[in-house]
């Protein structure tokens, strides 16, 4: 196995604060990677307290078993975070206090060109986050046809140059590596923002590759499934693309962030915001770890039924 890069916790002791309400309480942690938040929640959990880790990247969960080690109360749960209500045992099915929700991409899969996360490294088209997963990013980039390309680069990176990218990148294919991608994005670029735009533009084949907005969509409304009246979800984002749908979930239960209403005009909520304020990280944190930099946290709770 490729050695595995740690990932600092982001916004960890925000993140403990809110979602730790019970010390003997059932947790999960979605995104489990390298097993930073994990080893900081089991800290706080005594004797009688469960974590479920979940990650559906082998590399991530073979570094958090040897980063955390044997614990009875953690147990290392193969899958995706989109099939929680599947892969966490029904038993604890509407018992668990806090899910844990840090979104994006790990360090190691960004540092590791392998991976073709990462636009400074020579590397494979990939960008799968399992090697289960289907479609990779060669495949998005060199079948797509123009519309879908265009419409993934300007929806999923929110990059205003879409169409003359895509025509470059389906002029120049067959493409093979991270790097010859790059070119081609970089051929039609200008100005000083250069390297943001080709960041955003991977980010978007990347979303596209692991349908990671669906995927959050699925996981979210799984979460609350699972969670006892008074237990908490707590979300880290880092583009404003999910930072979207974890607040309109928080705010209405749904993702359209549409309060409904009963027959009385009574709002109907499900669940209710405890961080009526977003939390960004600290400029020291920023400073220490500048993955932290566009990190948002945000906190709901399932409301206990009247």
């Amino acid at each position: 196995m490729t050695e595995y890069i740690p990932h600092t916790p982001v916004l960890l002791d925000a993140s403990l604060e809110f979602l730790i309400t019970d010390p003997s309480g059932i947790y999960i942690d979605t995104t489990l990677g390298g097993g930073g938040h994990s080893r900081a929640i089991l800290d706080q959990l005594n004797e009688d307290g469960m974590l479920f880790g979940v990650d559906q990247d082998a590399e991530a969960r073979a570094a958090a078993a040897e980063y955390i080690g044997e614990d009875k109360r953690f147990s290392i749960v193969d899958g995706n975070f989109g099939f929680l209500k599947t892969i966490i045992p029904p038993e604890v099915h509407g018992k668990v206090s806090g899910v844990l929700f840090d979104l994006g991409v790990s360090t190691h899969q960004i540092t590791e060109g392998a991976r073709g996360f990462s636009f400074q490294k020579e590397g494979p088209l990939d960008m799968r986050m399992s090697e289960l997963s289907g479609v990779s990013a060669y495949d998005v980039v060199n079948t797509y046809e123009y519309k879908q390309l265009r419409d993934i680069i300007y929806h999923y990176g929110e990059e205003r140059l879409s169409r003359q990218i895509a025509a470059e990148i389906i002029n120049r294919r067959p493409i093979e590596t991270t790097l010859e991608l790059r070119e081609a994005i970089e051929s039609v670029l200008y100005g000083r923002h250069i390297i943001k735009s080709v960041a955003r533009v991977f980010q978007a084949i990347r979303i596209e590759v692991n349908r990671e907005l669906e995927v959050l969509k699925d996981g979210l409304s799984q979460a609350f499934d699972l969670l006892k009246p008074g237990g908490r979800i707590v979300a880290i984002s880092y583009h404003s693309l999910e930072d979207r749908i974890v607040k309109n979930y928080f705010k209405s239960g749904n993702f359209e962030g549409k309060i409904e209403k009963d027959f009385y005009g009574n709002p109907l909520m499900p669940i209710q915001v405890i961080t009526r304020q977003i939390i960004t990280p600290s400029d020291e944190e920023i400073e220490e770890n500048s993955a932290a930099r566009s990190a948002k946290l945000r906190v709901a709770e399932k409301k206990t039924e009247e």
